[in-house]
């Protein structure tokens, strides 16, 4: 059973008008993304991670120097498959209802989240990502380096935004801090993250 790659949950241009170009997919889906499906499908061909979920396969390469290599390319690819769903045409703003409640209760309000979240991911130094997580019924942020993921670190993601370079050098340059702005004004699917708060 061969790993896939799940279709973008919109359209490659949908979020031109977000602060996003086509070209961005074009490279950051169809290359990057594409890369490391095919690159899992060769390093776990005939073993016995060919059959298990992209989840098991994370969390049993995940600290094992031998397979280093199927960890980085499987927790890229759920990481990249999460990531396409936390963004939308139109989105970004705050969340509502029993989400905005609980972030409202963990950081004590909407605003601390940002400058948290925002600092996480401006502060990953090199390639990596933020995420905002429920670590045991607690709303935290967190930042992994690389792959690495909650998943890993048996905790469950609900939102996650990608800084490796190749996720925003063709909009943004090399201005990371307004490519988290833009994500958190104007991308971010809310309703994505509410669905897997109440998961």
């Amino acid at each position: 059973m061969a790993f896939t790659q799940p279709a973008l949950p919109f359209a490659s241009d949908a979020l031109e008008s977000y602060g996003m170009k086509a070209e961005t997919f074009e490279y950051h889906y169809g290359k990057h993304h594409k890369a490391y499906v095919d690159n899992l499908n060769k390093l776990v061909d005939g073993t016995e991670l060919a059959h298990k979920s992209l989840e098991e396969v994370i969390q049993i390469a995940f600290g094992d120097s031998t397979k280093a290599g199927i960890f980085n390319n499987a927790a890229q690819v759920w990481n990249h498959s999460f990531f396409w769903n936390c963004l939308k045409p139109a989105g970004g703003g705050a969340p509502t209802g029993a989400l905005a409640a609980k972030i409202d209760q963990d950081f004590g309000s909407f605003d601390k989240f940002k400058e948290e979240f925002s600092n996480a991911a401006a502060t990953q130094f090199g390639s990596g990502w933020a995420w905002l997580v429920d670590d045991g019924g607690t709303l935290k942020v967190m930042k992994t380096p690389n792959a690495e993921n909650p998943l890993a670190h048996g905790k469950k993601a609900l939102l996650t935004i990608d800084v490796w370079e190749h996720a925003y050098y063709i909009d943004f340059k090399n201005a990371r801090p307004a490519f988290i702005k833009n994500f958190l004004d104007n991308l971010v699917n809310w309703e994505f993250v509410a669905g897997n708060f109440a998961a």
